[in-house]
């Protein structure tokens, strides 16, 4: 298929789902023809630097050679025209080649700088989200050592209650027994029995 730069500026690419952009293979496929047309149209450019060339040799020989019966300045006169007119019908496709280049880069460019821009946006939001979740977890371990650091200083006023309430009742209980033991030997001697002591048990 010929290629024009119309075709390179209505073409139209699909777009695809779930991400933004075009079809990188429908992109490449079309780049792929820029580049095969690009390289028809400079091999055309080359045939005809060598037909202006071919011409601007064949035509200095009848000039050398009609000089003796001609004037010099009528054969470059002759040759001018078709110097001139070489160029110009070569240099529609360089033209169009440019435009074709200029054009590719220019979509290479945006989709470069799209992606790099969407690059970035992904950095941006996993960087934020990455902080959001650190933070969320810093704070549930705060509140869990605070929760933990509470329990703990219950936990150990309670040890020191009942601490406590064993050195009291050791000593309620001793004081009990000890006054038992006293309530039986004053019992024991006022009925005139030998005391409990006395006996030896």
């Amino acid at each position: 298929m010929a290629l024009t730069p119309d075709d390179v500026v209505t073409k139209q690419f699909q777009h695809v789902r779930f991400k933004e952009g075009f079809d990188p293979d429908e992109v490449d496929d079309f780049l792929d023809e820029i580049v095969v047309e690009w390289r028809k149209t400079i091999a055309e450019n080359d045939e005809l630097k060598a037909k202006v060339a071919a011409l601007e040799s064949g035509e200095a020989a009848p000039a050398a050679a009609a000089a003796p019966v001609a004037e010099a300045p009528a054969p470059v006169v002759e040759a001018a025209p078709v110097i001139e007119q070489a160029p110009a019908e070569g240099s529609a496709p360089a033209a169009a080649s440019a435009g074709i280049i200029e054009l590719a880069q220019r979509l290479h460019d945006e989709h470069v700088a799209e992606g790099v821009s969407k690059r970035d946006q992904l950095v941006s939001e996993a960087q934020a989200q990455a902080a959001s979740i650190v933070a969320e977890a810093e704070a549930k371990g705060r509140d869990e050592i605070a929760r933990l650091e509470k329990e703990r200083g219950v936990l150990e006023s309670r040890i020191t209650e009942l601490r406590q309430f064993e050195r009291d009742y050791r000593t309620q209980l001793r004081s009990w027994m000890e006054g038992k033991l006293r309530d039986l030997e004053t019992t024991t001697t006022a009925s005139g029995a030998t005391p409990v002591s006395a006996i030896g048990l």
